[in-house]
């Protein structure tokens, strides 16, 4: 992912979806970690950018479990 995914965007998919693209993201930010100990890395923002992106991923993901459970304790 080169490009910040919007929330919006992100809202529209799927739990699925969602989970595979967070496991995508932390297994890039585990090379990323890792290519920076070594010392191959060379562009240190996108590890704030694939940071960023997961507490982005995670915030979609608590607030559709959270408007999930609401709309069943209301029915």
């Amino acid at each position: 992912m080169a490009k910040a995914t919007k929330p919006s965007e992100l809202r529209a998919k799927t739990e699925d979806e969602l989970n595979t693209l967070l496991l995508d993201l932390k297994k890039e930010q585990f090379n990323l970690r890792f290519q920076r100990a070594v010392g191959q890395t060379e562009g240190a923002s996108r590890v704030r950018e694939v940071r960023r992106e997961i507490a982005r991923l995670k915030t979609v993901q608590h607030s559709n479990k959270k408007s999930v459970a609401v709309a069943a304790a209301k029915s």
